[in-house]
Order: structure tokens, then sequence, then C-alpha cells
């Protein structure tokens, strides 16, 4: 166990050492940056942001999670999705109900409204990671889904 956290520590020095192309945390956000750009105005054409649709998203397969659930699985600070949730509420997209057990939680419901505004948007999404995949084969894609599941356990702080 010690050789291997002294194998960890040797792999790791200096940012400058390892190389921003190297560093895999700034190629992850590279990646998603670009990815949110490309979408970004695909979704403004419909009246949506990258937020707004990220929770239709997560709702399109994950319908009645509670709000803090929601934070976790969309990747959204908690006051932003309030915000968000208030607008895709006024839109008739979501509807929030209290919890049966617990008054104080809140879940979140995908509308018939939302789940096909969803479906406007899912095109668009799906095109953009075709193109993020390009010559990557079903195995090579396999492997990296493993790896980020890994990378995920490691840091998660939720059960989720």
């Amino acid at each position: 166990m010690e050789q291997k956290v002294a194998e960890k520590r040797q792999r790791i020095s200096t940012l400058g050492q390892i190389g921003l192309q190297q560093f895999a945390p700034y190629l992850m956000n590279r990646i998603m940056g670009r990815y949110n750009a490309t979408l970004r105005d695909d979704f403004r054409k419909q009246g949506l942001t990258i937020s707004q649709v990220r929770t239709l998203a997560v709702l399109s397969v994950a319908d009645g999670v509670t709000v803090n659930d929601l934070s976790v699985y969309t990747v959204i600070e908690q006051s932003t999705l309030s915000r968000t949730l208030d607008t895709l509420e006024g839109q008739g997209f979501v509807r929030r109900e209290q919890g049966v057990t617990d008054s104080r939680i809140r879940h979140v419901f995908l509308t018939d409204e939302g789940r096909a505004e969803f479906t406007r948007a899912w095109p668009a999404m799906h095109d953009a990671f075709e193109a993020m995949f390009d010559d990557i084969d079903d195995a090579e894609y396999a492997a990296l889904i493993a790896t980020l599941l890994k990378m995920l356990k490691n840091i998660r702080k939720h059960d989720i």
C-alpha cells in the first residue's frame, strides 16, 4: 500500500512538468466547454440555456428526484438550480411537489411539455455527442466510461 501511494506521488509533480495536454482535469474542462458552446446557440433558438436543458435531460431519465439530488446530477449549484427550476416551472416544463414524508423536501417532475421540449433539444445533443466520439471505437468508449466511473468514485461526495 505504501509503495502504491509513493508511486502516485512520483507520477504527479508540477503542472509545468505534467503539461496541459497531459492534465486530465484541463482536458475534461476543455471538452465540456466546447460541447456546451456547440449547443448553446441551438438551445438559445429554443429559448433555453445549458442549465435548463441539462435539468430537462436529467429529469428525462430520473424523473421525480429531489432538488438536492438534481443539483448533484446536473452539476449545478443549488442557488442556480433554484432559479433554473423557477424558470422551467414558469414555462410549464417541470413541476415541484412536496415530499410525502418530509414537507421540506421537494421532488421535481418533468411535465409532458418539458418532455416534448427536451425531445426537441436531444438531436443537437446527440449530434454533438457523436461528433465528439468520431473515430473512437466501442472498446475505447467502454474503457473511457470505465475510467470516468472510477474517477467519479474516487472523488464522489454523494452516493449518487
